[in-house]
Parts: C-alpha cells; sequence; structure tokens
C-alpha cells in the first residue's frame, strides 16, 4: 500500500515559493531542481513539501490544502499578523462550536489554513 511521501504545490517560481513556505516553517531546503521543482523539509513533519514549475497554475479556490495547527500558547492575533506581514493574505477567520481557524493565501494565491490543534 503507497505512503504518503510529499505534498507538491504548483507554482510559477518554485525557489521562490519553497523559500517562503521554510522560513515561515522552520524548515530547509533540501533539493533545488534549478528552477523547476524544490523541496523543503520541515522539522517534525513526517512528509516533505514540494514546489513544482507550471506555466499555468489552475485557476481558482485549490481542491486540496494545508491545514496548519496554531502552536501550543501562540496567540492567535499576533500570528496572524506575522503571516500577513510575511507576505500571506489573511482571508478571515471561521469556525463551528469550539474548533475555529484563519484562512490564508500564501503569495501565489495558495489556499491554508492555521486552526485550533486537532
Amino acid at each position: 500500500m503507497p505512503t504518503l511521501g510529499m505534498i507538491t504545490i504548483d507554482t510559477l517560481e518554485p525557489r521562490r515559493l519553497s523559500d517562503w513556505w521554510a522560513e515561515r516553517l522552520g524548515g530547509e531546503t533540501i533539493f533545488d531542481g534549478e528552477g523547476y521543482f524544490s523541496i523543503i523539509s520541515v522539522p517534525g513533519w513526517s512528509v516533505n513539501l514540494g514546489f513544482q514549475k507550471v506555466e499555468d497554475p489552475t485557476p481558482g479556490k485549490n481542491r486540496i490544502h494545508l491545514d496548519l495547527d496554531w502552536a501550543q500558547g501562540e496567540e492567535r492575533e499576533s500570528g496572524i499578523a506575522a503571516w500577513v506581514e510575511a507576505g500571506a493574505t489573511h482571508l478571515g477567520q471561521r469556525g463551528e462550536n469550539d474548533f475555529h481557524w484563519d484562512t490564508f493565501t500564501d503569495p501565489e494565491g495558495n489556499e491554508f489554513c492555521i486552526g485550533d490543534a486537532h
């Protein structure tokens, strides 16, 4: 049975976007495919993130996105401000019952969420 080895994000500029994500997540580039493909490793993650150059990214909302968790004890508002300052766009806070999350886009418009640990 296959196992999950990597999550790959389509991008116009793989190294630029992988550097942005590596900086935000405390990761490092472990492969740079000369502008075609870049891979980062993030401490504590069992899978890597890949960034693949495409000529024409799929328009509209992504059908798969990253769901990240806020760090234990991290103040949500300062966390949002830090991501926005780094180049993310905050699309809003959402939630149901006792579970809440914030939706963002990275500098190329890929949506991702950061929410309560689950």
